[in-house]
């Protein structure tokens, strides 16, 4: 422990970059037990004792008060909902270990490590640390916590230095430690993670994993120049590797980002696809995002096909319903229709937007049989077609001389309050005795009114003319008293 401590002393001088600096200053917001539903009650009990006593020296008789003798599951349980408190956290480890003989687990005194560290008590954190190295404890968990504290708080140096003294504490300094430092580094600290590799590299030869957890930061960077060369010294060190699907997936989504953006993503994916090596969802999800909103149903068909056709990947509903608009807008609805059919094969079922897009399309391309297939289906499965679907449906319907149809679609706006109601309903009126319905066009106008959906004078003009037409004025007059009183 003396000998951490005089490393930090000769470490550099707090640092100065803005972004290291806001990260000391800001502590997270952490789950507490009133955000756990359904938790058990002495838990709930424990941790609000821990929350509300407003003095430490009262804590210890509040728990001993509470008549709970806590199991090492208990003290776990308190310990990861007690975050925002770490003070009385640790005074309530204390107190739970005179019940369990000092036999907490592991797992409890890692968590008392890592919220500690994370509210940046890093000295009460070491003083943790060494009583687990005197229990013969400590584990590369316990030094990821310490690594990914040190990371959140912006002390990337003092992560550095932690990862030198793993060995004083009886855990080797491997790959996967160094894997586990540079995961944490990474997220918010790219260059100096890659520094630090490049200095220990002779000693700890990095893994195809390593260059994976470097990507990753390098793409949450958006710096599509030092992804080029770490996936370059990747394939120098490695070759090409398929089950490297991290690395490759990170790679990719950096470059969508870049200036090259998707002719560079689509080019290196195509050399990738050479060697039998591909990316994983993350970058099929964000490059389909992306054709979608350039409208490239080509680009989005090569990679489909590859990643669906030949790589069986599982796209979900979302990706579905941006393949499904992407070839319906340029105009290729068999295949449209093809993908609709293949979700369910894929565990991907539609859901009401993936139905009222193909929906649009059909409806725009007069399709009919096609959309009162769709129709029928989506009701079917309980999916409600959108108010301008179902009006556009009706139009197209009622001049292609298919009332059923029409009638159907209108009983779906009215049993569904798809509203507005009242266009459609004018024009239900004033079209159906053009297809021999004259009888359901009176029907219909008498509903709508009794519903309170208003009918245009015109519209009831047009009803007399065909009524009078067939000699029942009598009719119409009932029609327009119930009209009136309306």
């Amino acid at each position: 422990m003396s000998h951490h401590k005089r490393r930090r002393s000769e470490s550099p001088n707090p640092p100065s970059n803005h972004h290291q600096l806001q990260l000391q200053k800001k502590i997270p917001t952490f789950i507490s037990y009133l955000d756990v539903p359904n938790l058990p009650h002495k838990i709930r009990l424990l941790c609000e004792i821990l929350s509300t006593t407003p003095s430490s020296s009262s804590l210890e008789s509040a728990l001993s008060s509470s008549g709970i003798r806590p199991s090492p599951s208990d003290v776990e349980q308190v310990l990861k909902l007690s975050y925002s408190s770490p003070t009385a956290a640790v005074k309530f480890f204390r107190w739970a270990g005179l019940h369990l003989i000092h036999h907490h687990s592991p797992y409890s005194w890692n968590l008392v490590v890592d919220l500690l560290g994370k509210n940046h008590l890093f000295d009460a954190m070491w003083d943790a640390i060494k009583s687990m190295r005197s229990e013969r404890i400590l584990s590369l968990a316990t030094f990821a916590s310490v690594f990914s504290s040190y990371a959140a708080a912006g002390r990337v140096d003092e992560a550095f230095i932690t990862f030198d003294l793993m060995d004083q504490y009886g855990c080797p300094r491997d790959i996967v430690a160094l894997n586990s430092l540079l995961s944490a580094i990474c997220r918010n600290f790219p260059r100096q993670a890659t520094d630090f590799l490049a200095r220990t590299r002779q000693m700890i030869r990095p893994d195809p994993d390593t260059y994976a957890i470097l990507l990753e930061g390098w793409e949450a960077e958006g710096d599509a120049t030092n992804a080029r060369r770490v996936f370059d010294e990747m394939l120098a060190s490695f070759g090409w590797d398929p089950a490297n699907v991290p690395a490759y997936d990170s790679f990719l989504n950096t470059l969508l980002k870049s200036p090259g953006g998707v002719l560079d993503a689509m080019r290196f994916f195509e050399v990738m696809r050479d060697k039998r090596c591909y990316p994983g969802m993350k970058f099929f999800r964000n490059a389909l995002e992306e054709f979608a909103r350039t409208s490239n149903h080509r680009d989005a068909l090569v990679l489909w096909e590859e990643m669906v056709g030949r790589n069986r990947r599982r796209p979900d509903t979302q990706m579905y319903n941006l393949m499904i608009e992407l070839q319906c807008h340029a105009n290729r609805l068999e295949l449209a229709q093809r993908l609709l059919d293949d979700m369910v094969f894929d565990g991907a079922f539609p859901n009401s937007e993936t139905y009222n897009v193909f929906l649009h399309y059909m409806i725009k391309n007069k399709r009919l049989r096609e959309i009162a297939t769709v129709f029928k289906e989506m009701v079917k499965n309980e999916f409600l077609p959108t108010h301008a679907n179902c009006a556009s449906a009706i139009k197209l319907f009622l001049d292609s001389r298919n009332p059923d149809m029409a009638i159907m679609v209108w009983k779906c706006m009215v049993g569904n309050d798809i509203g507005p109601l009242e266009d459609s309903a004018n024009l239900l009126v004033v079209e159906l005795p053009h297809a021999y319905r004259l009888a359901e066009a009176v029907k219909y106008a008498e509903d709508m009114i009794e519903r309170g959906i208003k009918l245009n004078s015109s519209t009831l003009s047009k009803l007399k003319q065909n009524l009078t037409k067939v000699g029942k004025v009598n009719a119409y007059d009932q029609i327009l008293r119930k009209w009136k009183l309306h």
